[in-house]
């Protein structure tokens, strides 16, 4: 079974993303349920994942390439809500590859950065451009986004992360 191990932290400042080329991402949810199942185009690719129910910081995660047409379709015809727009940008820091997702569309003002743990417990350094994490916070997944897009969450309009 492939285990995903994830913090996931709210970025303060994103001057260090200034230069960088990111990866423009439009994925979407086709179910919501005991597994959650998301189709995501990323760049020039394509992804079918299936990932458990969170517990804790870990949840089981299953990652299959697709075509990049039927995911076109399938983000048209089969998700009920709009599909998350995101850039991601790769960032190496202390031995750890950052993922940090600037948001657009509906979850504009919202950036958030994720790094993948061997473990739980693993001992984890932080960059400097990263502020409160929300690890644990539902409101953060992707899949609630999609629901409720961060434009609808009251501290939206009155201050940025």
């Amino acid at each position: 079974m492939a285990i995903e191990i994830e913090r996931k932290f709210l970025v303060s400042n994103t001057a260090f993303l200034d230069g960088l080329t990111g990866t423009e991402f439009q994925q979407g949810y086709l179910s919501h349920g005991t597994a959650t199942v998301r189709v995501r185009i990323a760049g020039n690719e394509a992804f079918l994942t299936i990932k458990g129910k969170t517990q804790g910081i870990s949840r089981s995660e299953y990652e299959y390439a697709i075509p990049k047409a039927d995911a076109h379709n399938m983000l048209a015809t089969l998700c009920d809500e709009a599909a998350i727009e995101k850039t991601r940008y790769l960032i190496d820091f202390a031995g750890k590859c950052w993922e940090v997702d600037v948001f657009h569309g509906a979850n504009q003002g919202l950036i958030v950065a994720e790094v993948e743990l061997d473990t739980e417990d693993e001992a984890l350094t932080l960059p400097v451009w990263v502020a409160q994490e929300v690890s644990t916070e539902a409101r953060y997944f992707n899949s609630q986004l999609a629901k409720t897009p961060y434009s609808q969450w009251p501290e939206a309009t009155s201050e940025a992360p």
